[in-house]
């Protein structure tokens, strides 16, 4: 029988764990919170005691499985499989792979959480197992990653891909990087709220102030909301948003000159209003031979991609030592 794969996507709040098979279908995912007490020391004991669990449920041995593969937010070492920095668990020169190992009995492979989701998005999402292609997350920051001749794109010591630390504005707004101006400050949920609140501090009669006035804040859901009953002050945000990330994908298109470019993450639910305009900033920019053959596209597999990317990894890590 065809083995499976366990794909297992660590985040700041909740550890995503599926069984899925060698064709990218899942056969059963469920969560177990991240416990960050005492530096996340005993998260790997909880994913591995909740795999024995569920496995003893379904009836099935570890010797039913492939490999292990596993996204994990921050700088991680793919050789080693060490995640050097993890700041929102708390684990800093974390040997991840190892510990796993240990517990498993499995080949182990580690990558970056962005990274992984990216992979998944191109098995079996909107990628369509493109060979090159860049993805955008846009959430609470800027995530990112490139596929180039079908595999991700790590570099030296983990950082390509880091696509929401490209800079932007020189004298921009200050990121948790340490710079300012960087994609992130612009066009993350944070990033749209901070623009909507320059625009209520100059426009202080606008339908978005009054939004600010009743909630005490304001989210980057209400700049969408607003945009697509017409109101200009919203609009402005969008399409400044938009262009940004046009011209963005429009230099990025001369490096990868990738076929596909998916735009993922909760800022993509706002759906066609931003990708449409996304996709009119970026022809205004990228040379017209990298605009012919690229297209931007919304990720379709959510909170899944992970450990579909999880399950994908093992089996082209495996492919690649045993070629």
């Amino acid at each position: 029988m065809e083995k499976l794969l366990l794909g297992i996507d660590i985040g700041g709040t909740s550890v995503k764990i599926g069984i899925i098979n060698q064709q990218g279908e899942i056969q059963e995912k469920w969560e177990v919170p991240t416990n960050k007490l005492n530096a996340g020391v005993t998260i790997v004991d909880e994913i591995w005691a909740s795999i024995e669990s569920k496995l003893s449920i379904l009836h099935l041995s570890i010797s039913s499985f492939l490999g292990v593969g596993v996204g994990a937010p921050g700088f991680i070492d793919m050789d080693s499989g060490v995640v050097s920095v993890a700041v929102n668990i708390g684990w800093k020169d974390f040997p991840l792979a190892d510990q796993l190992k240990e517990k498993s009995g499995l080949p182990v492979f580690v990558a970056n959480d962005a990274n992984i989701a990216v992979l998944g998005e191109n098995w079996t999402g909107a990628g369509d197992q493109a060979k090159n292609l860049i993805a955008l997350t846009l959430g609470t920051g800027v995530g990112g990653g490139i596929i180039v001749n079908g595999s991700i794109l790590n570099g030296t010591n983990g950082m390509a891909g880091e696509l929401g630390h490209l800079s932007i504005e020189k004298e921009g707004y200050p990121c948790n990087c340490g710079n300012n101006g960087c994609l992130e400050t612009i066009a993350s949920a944070t990033g749209i709220v901070r623009q909507a609140m320059d625009k209520i501090m100059s426009h202080p009669d606008s339908k978005l102030a009054e939004i600010y006035k009743k909630n005490q804040a304001i989210t980057a859901k209400d700049v969408f909301d607003l945009a697509k009953v017409g109101d200009v002050i919203a609009e402005l945000i969008v399409k400044r948003t938009a262009d940004v990330l046009g011209q963005v994908i429009a230099d990025l298109g001369v490096v990868v000159n990738p076929s596909n470019v998916l735009i993922g993450g909760g800022v993509s639910k706002a759906g066609d209003l931003l990708v449409d305009e996304i996709r009119t900033a970026f022809k205004k920019y990228a040379l017209p031979r990298v605009a012919d053959a690229c297209e931007i596209k919304v990720a379709q597999l959510g909170n899944d991609a992970g450990i579909i990317g999880g399950a994908y990894l093992v089996l082209q890590q495996m492919n690649n030592d045993n070629s």
